[in-house]
């Protein structure tokens, strides 16, 4: 009758519980007192209640007696089945009254409420860590204990998880099951994959609020705050610098020790970083796998794309504090102020030259060397730029990519097209500074300059 009329007599002296069976509420008391007398013969595990243990069982023997009639699968307890049954119906009875959520159990009704109360029931019994779920807790146990179940068998590394084992095995197998539904890309985690949707669709939920920037991580801009307040905890025992990520400085103690123990395998270089060796290799392969979404451009590495796609949104977000001018790129701004502060920090080791860019400098070595390395494909002709080569080309083509936009004249070079709409607009830019004379060439200034001498 109590289960008609709902009475539970027989009330725990430990906790809130009531039960309507008496052996029920000595089988909860086991709970209290730790005991599980129902032991199995095969491994370690132990249970409060026969029943479980008989279930227990049956994942040795590898019973499978109750088979569903709609698919393959068999389970080894009743209830399974029944659960699984639903995944084919889809009925999900337990309805969340807060938020609209259905489930297929009950347990994880229970669950999913705790999000909603913040409930959580599971507490640790050597720090103040409590968890919403029980398998949270057992988790969090073994970052007591130490203990690492979860083995591999084919390097040997150990986890406290199933899950990040299965995830480990994947940097073996090479497996990629998380497929992205608009572009090639695949991804060996979930996490990975979703990061990777936010730049289809642009997604940046994380604002900072002290500037404008906003970031699809919450990581990233963890990392981006410290730029505001300069925090950098992590210190170098050998040297004064610091930093704000670990990262950097694990990259920055491989410059007192010079180690490289990341070597390719096609040449001789070697490298403090494995990211930096993937990024070498894609020198040897070709590979671009950083794909522009509204162009056909291709890049190495992600901050390239980056870089690149500002091309297309026009952001400049990098200003000169001495000009109006502004860049889409750091260095192109670093760049820029040496035109303001006249720095030349790349000098030549064989004359006095000295030059504020990088390439002017490998430009000038060749008048050193002599050294031609772009050569052409129709004559023998060769040149020392990748530039001065492009307009040769067109001596044999006959391509003329500068047009004018006021008559129909047309250039190979784009300096023609300049001093062409010069006679349209009759600008003469150059000036004598001993008469009035003025030219629309520098060539012709120079010439002139002799009849003064």
């Amino acid at each position: 009758m109590r289960t008609h009329t709902g009475e539970k007599p027989f009330q725990c002296g430990l906790c809130d519980k009531s039960f309507s069976r008496n052996n029920h509420l000595k089988d909860h008391m086991m709970i209290h007192a730790g005991g599980k007398p129902f032991q199995c013969d095969l491994c370690n595990s132990a249970f409060l209640q026969k029943d479980y243990l008989t279930r227990h069982m049956r994942t040795h023997t590898v019973e499978k007696s109750f088979h569903c009639g709609l698919c393959d699968k068999a389970f080894s307890q009743k209830s399974d089945l029944t659960r699984h049954i639903k995944i084919h119906t889809g009925d999900k009875p337990f309805q969340c009254d807060l938020c609209g959520s259905a489930f297929l159990q009950k347990s994880t009704f229970t669950q999913h409420m705790r999000t909603h109360t913040g409930e959580k029931p599971f507490q640790c019994d050597i720090c103040e860590s409590a968890f919403s779920q029980k398998g949270n807790l057992k988790q969090h146990m073994r970052a007591h204990t130490g203990e690492k179940s979860f083995q591999c068998d084919l390097c040997g590394s150990a986890f406290s998880q199933k899950g990040p084992l299965t995830r480990h095995m994947r940097t073996h197998t090479g497996e990629k099951p998380f497929q992205c539904d608009l572009c090639v890309s695949a991804f060996s985690r979930k996490c990975s994959l979703t990061l990777h949707m936010k730049t289809h669709t642009g997604e940046k939920p994380f604002q900072c609020e002290l500037c404008v920037s906003a970031f699809s991580r919450k990581c990233s801009l963890t990392l981006h705050m410290k730029t505001h307040t300069g925090e950098k905890p992590f210190q170098c025992d050998l040297c004064d610098s610091a930093f704000s990520v670990k990262c950097n400085l694990t990259q920055h103690m491989e410059t007192h020790t010079g180690e490289k123990t990341f070597k390719c395998d096609l040449c001789d270089s070697a490298f403090s970083q494995k990211g930096t060796l993937t990024q070498h290799m894609r020198t040897h392969t070709g590979e671009k796998p950083f794909q522009c979404d509204i162009c056909e451009s291709a890049f190495s590495r992600r901050s390239s794309l980056k870089q690149h796609m500002k091309t297309h949104t026009g952001e400049k977000s990098f200003q000169c504090c001495l000009c109006d001018k502004a860049f889409s790129q750091k260095n192109d701004l670093t760049k820029h102020m040496r035109t303001h502060t006249g720095e030349k920090p790349f000098q030549c080791d064989l004359c006095v030259s000295a030059f504020s860019l990088k390439s002017s400098l490998t430009l000038h070595m060749r008048t050193h060397t002599g050294e031609k390395p772009f050569k052409c494909v129709f004559c023998d002709s060769a040149y020392s730029q990748k530039g001065t080569l492009t307009e040769h080309m067109r001596t044999h083509t006959g391509e003329k990519p500068f047009q004018c936009d006021l008559c129909v004249s047309a250039f190979s070079r784009k300096s023609s097209l300049t001093l062409h709409m010069r006679t349209h607009t009759g600008e003469k830019p150059f000036q004598c500074d001993l008469c009035y004379s003025d030219f629309f060439q520098k060539g012709h200034l120079k010439k002139h300059m002799r009849t003064h001498t």
